[in-house]
């Protein structure tokens, strides 16, 4: 290929005449014109691509988004309402069965106590029967007692007697020994 020469007034004076800019060629003053009428159709290309397609997309996901959290916002409220809601019945469960409780130690508290009144009852009438029996008994033995007592008495008075060589007959020793008792 041969170099030809450039036609320097087509070109224009940003243009060496080899065909190479001179510069920065969006700084040459003859070629706005055109940078401004491709960058027009290039704002516009970018302008209905963005309205048309991706500004529609990025609506949709923030509407979307949108209706997301508002959703979740409220069956947040609703659980919160029923979150409430079951503590409260909570908290009126849990009294009822304090009071329940409460009410089922009581009566077992009376029934014990009842019971321990019978059991107390019972064992008092035993001991008011054994303690009869055994005043009873005491008095029984002691009644047993004297007479032994009195029985001895004449036996060891008239031994004494007959031991101090005198003798005496058992009526007159019986007849001493009954006035020393009765005092």
């Amino acid at each position: 290929m041969a170099t030809e020469p450039i036609n320097m007034e087509l070109a224009g004076k940003c243009v060496n005449e080899f065909g190479g800019a001179i510069g920065m060629p969006q700084l040459c003053g003859e070629w706005f014109g055109n940078q401004i009428f491709w960058l027009v159709v290039a704002l516009v290309a970018i302008y209905f691509i963005l309205s048309r397609v991706a500004l529609p997309r990025i609506g949709s996901v923030l509407a979307e988004r949108q209706g997301t959290i508002t959703n979740d916002i409220a069956a947040a409220e609703d659980l919160k309402v029923k979150a409430t809601q079951a503590e409260a019945a909570y908290d009126k469960a849990l009294i009822d069965a304090r009071a329940e409780a409460q009410r089922i130690v009581a009566v077992a508290k009376a029934d014990i106590q009842a019971d321990l009144d019978k059991a107390i009852a019972k064992a008092d009438a035993e001991i008011a029967a054994k303690t009869s029996e055994s005043e009873k008994a005491i008095a029984e033995i002691r009644a047993g007692a004297l007479k032994n007592v009195e029985e001895v008495a004449k036996d060891t008075a008239l031994a004494i007697v007959e031991a101090m060589g005198s003798s005496a007959d058992a009526k007159t020793v019986a007849a001493a020994v009954d006035a020393q008792m009765k005092g």
